[in-house]
């Protein structure tokens, strides 16, 4: 047994850049980068898609606000230049108080039009979430089984937590920063050179060397937030898949060594945040730091000049007050870029499982069964398959299995049988040839149709969190108590199920760790007795079983089995005994093919297990 918790020493790589993004992306081609960050783009710019006028609406709420903040340090300088010396004179304080009421207005136009953009993207950040975790969730189900067995569960994960709250991050508050910054950027520029042109141009001059420090910052960011979302993805598969082996931790004593690479990825994800948190502390003091000289500049410069009369004193005080709300947005921006770089490493994987696409795609057009509902002959029709196309599993496969029969398929591990059994449940296409269900090619048949057509029951016997009852309907949400009843007593489950605390409403505890193993198989056979499938598909059904489990579930087994196909794989050969037919499998291929007790007789190859296995009684 493999232990789940070793699988995450170093990164993966999850195949190339087309389907599932790289987790390493600052180290893929620059022309790949930017595809990626255009597949990314193209997401959100379809997430965004829905809320066009709303979108517009907040754009019309976000410059009215900026437009009453803005216009406070103006009235500020008519209020020192226009309201103050008629005060002096003793000619009253009209001008002032007028100046004072139009400032309040303006401050209470900001406030609520703020209130209003906050409240309107707060909804649209949401419904955007709701419906990319939605997606995610979705299209993960979609994808098929390969892509699930060579990506981890933690990744998995990763992609529904902290990918999309870096993205809600983004949404809820790293737009809000940046428009308010822009405008806040743009408008004050324009009016620091509408009230003086010389002070304007003295205040603007480290512009350009701002903007490189910008660039630059933007560049390092984009490497240093990627590396960020892999460490934490890092720190997440490995949290995760050492608790769904906590098992074979304990078993094997796993957990110091376990706890060596915990200590090696945590360290990484905190260094990835040092750096990602020294950037941007480097880049706040930088911008800070030119602030505070521009507006020492200007201060120097414009007390200069009023001392020579030449600009106003409250031009001068409004100019201070307009490059203070230049320089504070820059800072916003920093952060807006952090939020930014993070959110564009988690669309970028976001977007690559979106687009991967299931290499068992659905029809185009679905073909209908032949009699309406499947009566259940199989056929392989000159099928050829391969997991890696240097290694092919079956060279070259005809079979028919009549409707009805039971087909017992066994042989050495390795020699196709699970791949068989695969085929015929559609997790995988062929590589040549068709699987036929009444003469339908499956790969014709929609999702519903096939599914409720053949079933798999395999030795996991997988149990869902929630009551007995509720796994027993899984494959039929529609039934009904009495139904769930019929179906466990059908198949011998019904009187450990009635002696359990809460009988049907008891709850089987995670992946049914309540019950025994005996227990959870029966519950997974008359979920699929309910489920009603033309073709049964049993996978090594009984090997985890212990001998009285096991005859429990072998009086199940010839309930279940009546009156449809049915493909067992099984090594203990007691399972075997109540097939109608047998298929020996060696190297993708079937050796021998016939009734269990012509076999025997024979003296072949399954008449070799057989012994062996009559001896293993004895």
């Amino acid at each position: 047994m493999t232990t789940p918790a070793t699988t995450t020493t170093a990164p993966e790589k999850s195949g190339d850049w087309r389907g599932v993004a790289s987790e390493d992306q600052d180290e893929l081609p620059a022309k790949v980068s930017v595809l990626l960050r255009s597949r990314s783009r193209r997401l959100l710019g379809d997430l965004l898609r829905p809320y066009r006028k709303k979108i517009a609406l907040l754009v019309l709420i976000i410059v009215t606000s900026n437009a009453a903040g803005l216009s406070i340090p103006f009235l500020v300088s008519v209020g020192i230049d226009e309201g103050i010396p008629p005060i002096v004179s003793g000619s009253g304080a009209t001008v002032l108080v007028t100046v004072v009421g139009v400032i309040l207005a303006a401050a209470i136009i900001q406030a609520f039009t703020r209130q209003a953009f906050l409240g309107l993207m707060g909804s649209i950040g949401q419904n955007i979430l709701l419906e990319l975790r939605r997606r995610v969730f979705d299209h993960f189900q979609r994808l098929s089984l390969s892509f699930h067995e060579g990506y981890t569960s933690g990744r998995v994960i990763s992609r529904l937590t902290s990918d999309i709250e870096a993205i809600a991050e983004l949404v809820q508050s790293g737009f809000d920063a940046l428009v308010k910054a822009v405008l806040t950027l743009v408008g004050t520029a324009v009016l620091l050179l509408i009230l003086d042109v010389h002070l304007g141009l003295v205040a603007l001059v480290p512009l350009p060397l701002l903007l490189l420090f910008t660039k630059w910052f933007q560049r390092q960011s984009a490497i240093v937030y990627r590396r960020t979302r892999e460490a934490v993805a890092l720190v997440i598969v490995h949290f995760v898949e050492s608790m769904i082996g906590i098992r074979a931790v304990q078993a094997f004593r796993r957990e110091p060594r376990n706890q060596e690479i915990f200590k090696q990825l945590n360290d990484d994800y905190r260094a990835a945040n040092a750096r990602s948190m020294y950037l941007g502390a480097t880049f706040m003091t930088g911008v800070r730091l030119i602030g505070n000289m521009t507006i020492g500049a200007v201060l120097l410069y414009g007390g200069y000049l009023a001392l020579h009369g030449e600009v106003n004193i409250g031009v001068l005080a409004a100019f201070l007050l307009y490059l203070r709300q230049f320089y504070e947005p820059m800072q916003e921006i920093s952060q807006f870029y952090n939020t930014l770089q993070s959110a564009g490493a988690a669309l970028e994987k976001l977007s690559g499982v979106l687009e991967e696409e299931p290499s068992v795609p659905e029809p185009r057009e679905p073909a209908s069964l032949p009699q309406g509902r499947a009566r259940g002959k199989v056929r392989f029709d000159g099928v050829e398959f391969a997991y890696v196309k240097e290694m092919p599993i079956l060279p070259r496969l005809d079979l028919t299995i009549p409707a009805g029969q039971s087909v017992a398929l066994v042989g050495a591990t390795g020699a196709g049988k699970t791949t068989l059994a695969k085929l015929i449940s559609r997790f995988y296409d062929p590589t040549e040839g068709a699987v036929l269900l009444d003469g339908a090619d499956l790969r014709t048949l929609d999702e519903p149709t096939l599914r409720q057509a053949v079933v798999m029951v395999t030795q996991e016997n997988f149990l869902f969190s929630g009551t007995v009852a509720d796994n027993i309907r899984f494959g039929r949400p529609d039934a009904g108590d009495h139904q769930i009843r019929e179906a466990a007593k059908a198949i011998g489950a019904h009187e450990f199920i009635a002696g359990l605390p809460d009988g049907y409403d008891t709850e089987v505890g995670k992946r049914g760790g309540r019950m025994s193993a005996g227990q959870r198989q029966l519950v997974a056979f008359a979920r699929a007795f309910l489920a009603d499938p033309a073709v049964l598909i049993l996978d090594e059904a009984t090997s985890s079983l212990d001998v009285p489990s096991e005859r429990l579930v072998q009086r199940a087994l010839r309930t279940i089995l009546a009156d449809r196909t049915a493909l067992i794989i099984a090594h203990r050969l007691s399972t075997v005994e109540i097939a109608d037919r047998v298929l020996v499998m060696e190297h993708g291929r079937i050796v021998e093919d016939g009734p269990p007790d012509q076999l025997i007789a024979a003296s072949g190859r399954f008449a070799g297990l057989h012994r062996a296995w009559l001896e293993s009684l004895s």
